[in-house]
């Protein structure tokens, strides 16, 4: 065996050394940070029941924790959300730390904030659990008015469907193509003299034109033919 093969034998035997040695160390270091971490940690949980301002039961609705405002030590508990039951019920279960004790939240319901200290000492006198009570200020939303927005949302919707066919069946013709884009047909009237249909605004030269007749009798016709078309379609 040559002198560096023995050299990098040594080198790996000092470097499965330290790797070991490390191993040996670093290991039941870890495992006391993580079990003194999780024996500091524990449940705190808050009972309660949300009522409105005529007593009536918050039904099904999201109560979450909020902060003050610069209140820095409260935001690792935002968005923490439960719901009510049909009586109004709710548990609210999140994990803390000793030096959470005295930190104030906010119990955020339907918009109104309710204030609530953390106490270590008091819930676990308490048994687990603290109770506390809602109350809101704002009274329920009427039954009504859940199925007056519905229909007026089905309104709109059908009022929309029936506009945009209306547009899809104009868009299909010509005429309607041209209506769409802001052209509109000349009214036709009768010609009183050959009866044939001629374009409103055409109506006192085609008098003058191809029935010779005068220019002050042609208007007067004319204007007897507009009355006469305006008379029917009323």
């Amino acid at each position: 065996m040559s002198k560096d093969d023995g050299g990098w034998n040594q080198s790996t035997k000092s470097e499965c050394g330290f790797f070991a040695f490390m191993k040996r160390i670093l290991i039941p270091v870890l495992l006391v940070l993580f079990f003194s971490l999780n024996a500091s940690a524990q449940t705190y949980i808050i009972n309660g029941r949300a009522t409105y301002a005529d007593n009536s039961q918050v039904q099904f609705q999201d109560i979450t924790i909020d902060c003050e405002i610069g209140e820095n030590d409260c935001l690792k508990f935002t968005g923490t959300t439960t719901q009510t039951d049909r009586s109004g019920n709710f548990t609210l279960t999140f994990n803390v730390n000793e030096e959470d004790d005295g930190t104030p939240i906010l119990l955020k319901v339907r918009g109104e904030e309710f204030p609530h200290t953390l106490n270590l000492a008091l819930l676990e006198n308490a048994g687990g659990s603290l109770t506390q009570n809602i109350k809101l200020s704002q009274n329920p939303t009427p039954p009504g008015s859940g199925f007056g927005s519905a229909c007026c949302i089905l309104l709109f919707v059908i009022t929309a469907i029936y506009v945009v066919g209306k547009t899809a069946r104009m868009l299909s013709t010509p005429a309607g193509r041209m209506e769409f884009r802001g052209y509109k047909p000349s009214r036709m009237l009768e010609c009183p003299e050959c009866n044939i249909l001629v374009a409103q605004h055409q109506l006192v030269k085609h008098l003058i034109v191809d029935h010779d007749i005068e220019m002050f009798e042609a208007g007067e016709m004319a204007g007897k033919a507009m009355r006469a078309k305006w008379e029917n379609e009323v």
